[in-house]
Formats: C-alpha cells, sequence, structure tokens
C-alpha cells in the first residue's frame, strides 16, 4: 500500500488509557437521535423510515435484512442466533458491545454509516472503534442491543423530510405494513 492510500474499509481504533485522549463532547451536539418508525414492504425489499419525531428520512435495503430487524422489533427470538445476533454474541464474548451507530455521508443515494464499539477486557485498556458499515446492518444490530442512532446534524438538515411519503406509503397499503415502536 503506497502512502496516502487507504484501505477501502477502513477501521480505526482509539486507545483511551493513552495520556493526552479526549472525549469531544461537542461532536455529539452535531448528531441528530433517530429512532425507527416505520419499515414497509416494497416491490424491491423494504423501506426503512428513521426519524427524530419531527422529520423522517428513508432508506432501502434488502428483503432479508428488513426482516430481521422487524422481527427483533416485534420481540420474537429465532430458534438459532441470525448473523446481526452471532455478530452481537461475539462482540459481547471479546468484552465488546455496541456504543452507537452514526449515518455520516449519502452519495448517489447511498448511505454511508459507522459502527462505534466499546472494548475493554482482562487483555487490553478501553478502547473504542470505529467500522464502516451499511446503515442497514447497524439498525439490525441496535435494535438488538438498545444502542442509540445518529445521524450527523449537516447531513440530516440536508435531507428532505420524507413523512409525507411515508403516510402516502401507510395509505396504499392499509394502514402502513410493519411499522418499527
Amino acid at each position: 500500500m503506497a502512502a496516502g492510500d487507504y484501505p477501502k474499509f477502513p477501521l480505526r481504533v482509539f486507545d483511551l488509557g493513552k495520556p493526552g485522549w479526549v472525549v469531544d463532547a461537542r461532536a455529539m451536539s452535531d448528531l441528530v437521535r433517530v429512532e425507527p418508525i416505520a419499515l414497509l414492504p416494497t416491490q424491491a425489499g423494504c423501506a426503512v423510515f428513521l426519524g427524530n419525531g419531527k422529520k423522517a428520512i428513508v432508506f432501502y435495503i434488502d428483503p432479508a435484512v428488513g426482516a430481521a430487524i422487524n422481527a427483533s422489533l416485534g420481540g420474537q427470538q429465532p430458534p438459532r442466533p441470525l448473523t446481526h445476533d452471532l455478530y452481537l454474541l461475539t462482540l459481547q464474548a471479546f468484552g465488546a458491545k455496541v456504543a452507537r451507530a452514526v449515518i455520516v455521508n449519502m452519495e448517489n443515494e447511498i448511505y454511508y454509516a459507522r459502527l462505534i464499539l466499546e472494548a475493554e477486557n482482562e487483555i487490553m485498556e478501553r478502547k473504542i472503534i470505529e467500522l464502516d458499515a451499511r446503515p442497514s446492518d447497524c439498525l439490525a444490530l441496535i435494535v438488538r442491543c438498545g444502542a442509540p442512532f445518529y445521524v450527523v446534524r449537516k447531513l440530516w438538515d440536508s435531507l428532505e423530510d420524507m413523512s409525507r411519503v411515508l403516510a402516502e406509503m401507510r395509505e396504499n397499503t392499509g394502514e402502513g405494513g410493519d411499522q418499527a415502536p
């Protein structure tokens, strides 16, 4: 890898035990907390609506991930761990947990997110790990573990409010299909 090149899927690890590391609380004010407000079937998969009570955004995911999210939101426990369950169990085994997920960018109608993990165990001091992730996978994880989901405020402010589209889709499907709690 040449100098200045970055891996396709960057991973950042922050060692909180080292002197000089300061968590910037101001960065959290640049985020908008969102919750899943609806998962609706579409011809191509599933429409996921995230909102903050004032505005909603939408992105589309494949039906399998949509079904996994919907099952978790509905409190259903599969007889065997699904992929997202297995990932959370692996994190737990290594003393890590999902701290939060953040949608950080949208380019060519594709959203990009970061999954933030915190790890601390008998082998290492507390670390924060930031992974490149699909928003759909982030959502599937956070609905299972209760971690918060955010959108970068600058991005959130630039996105169109899709509340009207949500209302229309709910009308067209006869009170909206599956809704998040």
